[in-house]
């Protein structure tokens, strides 16, 4: 690939193609827009949600909800949690990305 190559990746280039989603915090209805090529946890931040956190790497589990509703992916191959914890619909928000309308509850 050449220096000025315009055929050449972009290395923070999303893997997906954009789509809009709406994340609820069921704390307090809260509704905010949530794109797929951005961590459930960002959406939450710039919809004013104050939403617990720390890490921002999958480690700390402090940001850690409960999907009420919908699903998420991520781009990590162990994101902190137990097999038990995902088939129970815990997520972490911090490195989730959402794959349809989601309703998360804290802890």
């Amino acid at each position: 690939w050449g220096k000025h190559d315009s055929t050449r990746p972009h290395l923070n280039a999303p893997t997906h193609p954009e789509t809009w989603y709406t994340a609820t915090d069921a704390s307090d209805d809260r509704q905010v827009d949530a794109p797929n090529t951005q961590t459930l946890l960002l959406s939450l931040e710039m919809g004013g949600a104050n939403w617990p956190s720390s890490c921002r790497n999958g480690t700390c589990r402090t940001c850690i909800g409960k999907l009420d509703s919908g699903e998420v992916r991520y781009e990590l191959d162990w994101p902190g949690l137990s097999a038990e914890e995902k088939a129970e619909g815990y997520a972490l928000p911090c490195v989730a990305y959402p794959c349809s309308n989601i309703v998360i509850s804290p802890g």
